[in-house]
C-alpha cells in the first residue's frame, strides 16, 4: 500500500485513513518513527493491549475461563454450589 501525505510548515503530517486503520491508531495515540537500513519505519506505540478496554463487557460478575462460566451457569440454573 502506498499513500502520500503533505508536511505542514509546523512539521505536522495527516496520516491517511487507511494507514491509521492498519496501525489501529486514533486521535491522541502516539507513533514511533525508527530509521532502518531501507528508510523509516512507523509503528504504533502500545502501552497495553488495544483490546483490554473491552474485557468484561457483556459479562459483569462472571469469572474468567471455563470454571467461571460453569459456576455462573450453575447459579443461573439454581443448582447448589458443590
Amino acid at each position: 500500500m502506498k499513500k502520500q501525505a503533505k508536511v505542514t510548515s509546523k512539521g505536522q503530517v495527516t496520516v491517511p485513513r487507511e494507514i491509521r486503520r492498519k496501525l489501529g491508531v486514533r486521535a491522541g495515540d502516539r507513533l514511533l518513527f525508527e530509521e532502518d537500513g531501507d528508510g523509516v519505519r512507523v509503528t504504533a506505540v502500545r502501552k497495553e493491549s488495544p483490546f483490554k478496554k473491552y474485557m468484561g463487557i457483556g459479562n459483569p460478575g462472571i469469572g474468567k475461563g471455563r470454571k467461571g462460566i460453569q459456576k455462573w451457569m450453575r447459579e443461573l440454573r439454581g443448582y447448589d454450589e458443590e
